[in-house]
């Protein structure tokens, strides 16, 4: 063979080391332009998680000020009250995550397929609006209309019907009403990534629609769907506002077990059981990433 005759090698590596050493060279360039995110990040979060844990597993001695190492925190963090809102928490976020989930997602669906591009604005616009609208004036906006004396309530004699806002299913009602608008923004993207030929080759091969979902559909929008749930599930979990002005403490939630502790409305002293419970609200966080994450990289070969 000629020496100016080229030779194929592997992707990425060359015979004078081209790539593979621009490659190389590209490497330490990342990590510099990466560098104010991980700042960011570790200011923003590092050290705020650092100090949760810190205040979770020590204890401070009153008479000396010594600081010393302990379980007791978290121990009683799951256990008796503490356990059953961290529990009403977990069955709150993951109920509301999967009804607002498959909502949310036959909304986008039908507005990624109308032919009409004014509805497809105005559903995008309005979720866009209701997904960030909670808190207080949410709570007062359902208990003026479907409370006790809310004039839906009094209309159509919901009482009647044992219909109760100040309970958890009434709190899964309102927080539908911005967990459904937040899935329709995440998913629609997603579905618009939907290729009409992979329908059209499913239908030339004699496919029906069911089969087109089951095996092309959902395994394309399965990293968005899991994502999305996760992140209904993540926004449920940590609310707080909307669940304290509507129940306060007849639903057990834990975000309301760490207010009560922090701000001593039921035992004083108790507020490194709050970082306990915010430290445990991480640690259920994780778990769900940590399900999810693998998952999302396996799916998303799909999309390459």
């Amino acid at each position: 063979m000629s020496p100016s005759t080229p030779t194929s090698h592997p992707e990425g590596t060359t015979t004078g080391g081209g790539t593979t050493s621009r490659r190389r060279r590209r490497g330490p360039r990342t990590w510099l332009a990466a560098l104010p995110l991980l700042a960011f990040t570790g200011l923003c979060f590092g050290i705020p998680l650092g100090a949760i844990a810190f205040g979770a597993i020590t204890r401070t001695d009153p008479s000396t000020g010594a600081t010393q190492l302990t379980g007791e925190h978290l121990s009683r963090s799951l256990q008796g009250p503490y356990l059953d809102s961290l529990i009403g928490s977990v069955q709150l976020s993951a109920l509301t995550a999967l009804i607002g989930g498959v909502l949310g997602v036959l909304i986008a669906q039908a507005v990624v397929t109308s032919r009409s591009q004014a509805l497809r604005s105005a559903a995008l616009t309005a979720s866009g609006v209701l997904a960030n609208f909670g808190g207080v004036p949410l709570a007062f906006a359902f208990i003026a209309t479907v409370g006790i004396s809310g004039v839906v309530t009094q209309l159509a004699d919901l009482t009647g019907f044992g219909w109760n806002l100040y309970s958890f299913t009434g709190l899964t009602v309102v927080y539908l009403y911005f967990l459904i608008p937040l899935m329709v923004l995440v998913i629609a993207p997603a579905l618009d990534g939907l290729r009409p030929q992979w329908r059209e080759a499913a239908q030339n091969n004699g496919a029906s629609g069911w089969q087109f979902w089951r095996h092309v559909g959902l395994p394309v929008l399965a990293p968005s769907l899991l994502g999305g749930f996760v992140l209904l599930f993540g926004t449920a979990f940590a609310a707080h506002a909307t669940a304290a002005a509507l129940v306060g403490g007849s639903v057990p939630l834990v975000t309301l077990k760490i207010a009560d502790a922090l701000s001593g409305n039921v035992l004083t002293g108790q507020e490194n059981v709050a970082l306990a419970l915010g430290l445990d609200m991480i640690l259920i966080a994780g778990l769900v990433m940590a399900v999810y994450l693998p998952l999302q990289r396996r799916s998303a070969r799909w999309l390459r």
